[in-house]
Order: structure tokens, then sequence, then C-alpha cells
């Protein structure tokens, strides 16, 4: 990973936890500690298993967090963009990362690390209780995650994948932008790549998607949600 040096007080990020707290007096000593790097496409920042060495804030780009299954497959628990933090499962009770995370395309980090958290979880009370509601949100979501698979069929499934990254990344001139391979949509949506080849397959012929390379655009997105309306997961 490259040294890089995004400023706090300048990042547009407002989702960010650190840009939402900046203006907090307590909080002006831990900025000047953060560290910050650029990772390639396809470069991996968190090994599963490894020492946990703080939090991770995305400044620009995107990422996936991983974890791995039977068989040593990686099921891809989490799509991340500017703005997100990563590595955040397990921090404080954990002393390994409970999760991998690698870069889908060139993309700045800021990294603080755990005895700067810790820091700032005991000593900044407005950060602490967001952090909270964060992690509230994120725990209903895994959940939400566990019944899809167990209730939602293939093709539910893949629907729902393209509807979650479209709402996720937004779209530029009609496709939706971050470029998936078949195997990370399978990985995302708890299927093989060959049965999300054959979905994807199946919807363009009914003229719901259309496909350029890697990139998708929703053509029908009432109709895609139709299908997947009584699982109440949209």
């Amino acid at each position: 990973m490259k040294e890089s040096q995004p400023i706090c007080h300048t990042c547009i990020n407002e989702n960010c936890f650190i840009k939402r707290h900046i203006h907090l007096e307590s909080m002006k000593s831990y900025i000047d500690k953060k560290r910050s790097f650029t990772c390639k496409r396809g470069q991996q920042f968190i090994i599963e298993g490894a020492p946990m060495q703080g939090l991770y804030f995305i400044n620009k780009g995107k990422a996936k967090t991983v974890k791995t299954g039977i068989n040593g497959r990686e099921q891809i628990v989490r799509f991340t963009k500017d703005g997100d933090t990563v590595g955040f499962r397990g921090f404080g009770t954990s002393k390994r990362y409970l999760i991998g995370a690698y870069a889908l395309e060139e993309t700045i980090l800021c990294n603080f690390s755990n005895e700067d958290m810790l820091d700032i979880l005991y000593n900044v009370p407005e950060f602490t209780f967001d952090l909270m509601l964060f992690y509230a949100e994120e725990l209903n979501k895994s959940e939400n995650n566990i019944r899809k698979i167990a209730q939602m069929n293939v093709r539910e499934r893949v629907i729902d994948t393209l509807l979650y990254i479209h709402r996720k990344f937004g779209q530029k001139k009609g496709y939706i932008e971050i470029d998936l391979s078949r195997q990370e949509l399978a990985d995302f949506a708890g299927t093989t790549d060959e049965q999300v080849i054959r979905v994807i397959s199946s919807l363009k012929k009914e003229s719901l998607i259309r496909t350029l390379g890697k990139r998708i655009e929703l053509l029908n997105i009432e109709k895609l949600k139709s299908e997947i309306k009584e699982h109440k997961y949209y």
C-alpha cells in the first residue's frame, strides 16, 4: 500500500464517522494521528485472522469485505464506498480481524490505530453513540441477510443483489457504477457463478436488465422489486 495524505477538514464524505465529528474539540487531537494509504484494485488491506490494527475509513474508492466459509470459499458480506467504515466487526472484543477486505478499484483509506479508536470511544461520547447506532443497523442487516439466504430462491437472491448494488453505488450512463465479476455477485448472493450466469441470461431475455462486459443496467426496477416484494427486504 502506498501512503497518502487526504485532509479530514476538506473531506466531502459527510457519512464518514470521523468527518461527522471533526467539529468537536475533543476530536482534534486524534486527527493528526491518522495514517492514510492508497490500495490498487484487487489489493487486500485486511487479512482475516490477522492482528487487528484499528479501523479503516474509505476516503475514496470501493471495497468488499469477505468471510471465509466451508472449503475456504470466501463469502462477500459487505460492499463499501466513500465514507464507509471497514474492519469494525469484532472491534473491542477480538484482537484479530474477523473479516478480510479487498479494494475493488484504486482506493484511498484512512486508518486509526486500536489505541486511538479506543481513546475516541472513551472520550468522545457523541462518536460512541453514533457507532452504537451503526452497529445496531449492521446487526439488523446481517440478520436480514441470513433470512434472505434461507427463504429466497436463487433468482430472487440475484435480483436482490442487483437492487442492492444499484442502491449502494448508483448508476452512470445507465449502468450500475461498479464492476463486479459474476463470481463476486455469486459470493454476495450466496450461490454459484453458474447460477448467476443463468439468472442474468434469463433477466436479459425478459428485458429486465442489460449488460456490457461486467457492467449491468437495470431496465425495469419496479418489476425487479415486485419479484422480491413478498420478502419485504427491499
